[in-house]
């Protein structure tokens, strides 16, 4: 079964292709990329199979939808396996163009205090080793043997 949690999405038909983030939930979908917010339901057939209705919704200038309209109510089907999903389907208002996605599972946000740690502070200074002695230093062509 899918996990509930952030997955990582790529999407695409023949048209083209794409990249967003989806919520999965107690059987509600919600998500987004840049131009476009998505929202739905889910449920299992099994442990592995599973059914979806996505729709898209614009909430910004920009290119439209992989199927070449920016509204499209899809019906998917599909199976998981671990952390991955995939599945396929047509929009309603699109029937002749196949949408494929694949899921990727997120794991959770790494806990503040350990992120505190990664974090590297300069002070508006190079590191040791980095300054105007450590370039390379370009030197006059050797003059070359005359050619005979």
């Amino acid at each position: 079964m899918l996990r509930e949690g952030n997955y990582a999405a790529w999407f695409r038909t023949s048209r083209a292709q794409g990249t967003g983030v989806v919520h999965l939930a107690g059987g509600r979908i919600s998500g987004s990329d840049s131009f476009f917010t998505y929202g739905g339901s889910y449920q299992f057939d099994d442990d592995r199979r599973f059914t979806a209705v996505l729709t898209t919704q614009r909430h910004a200038e920009g290119p439209p939808t992989v199927f070449g309209l920016d509204e499209v109510e899809v019906n998917l089907a599909g199976v998981c396996s671990g952390a991955m999903a995939t599945c396929s389907g047509t929009a309603r208002q699109a029937p002749d163009v196949m949408f494929e996605v694949t899921l990727i599972y997120s794991q959770d946000d790494v806990p503040a205090a350990e992120a505190r740690c990664a974090v590297v502070k300069l002070n508006d200074k190079l590191p040791k080793g980095l300054d105007s002695r450590s370039w390379p230093r370009q030197f006059p062509a050797s003059p070359r043997p005359p050619a005979s």
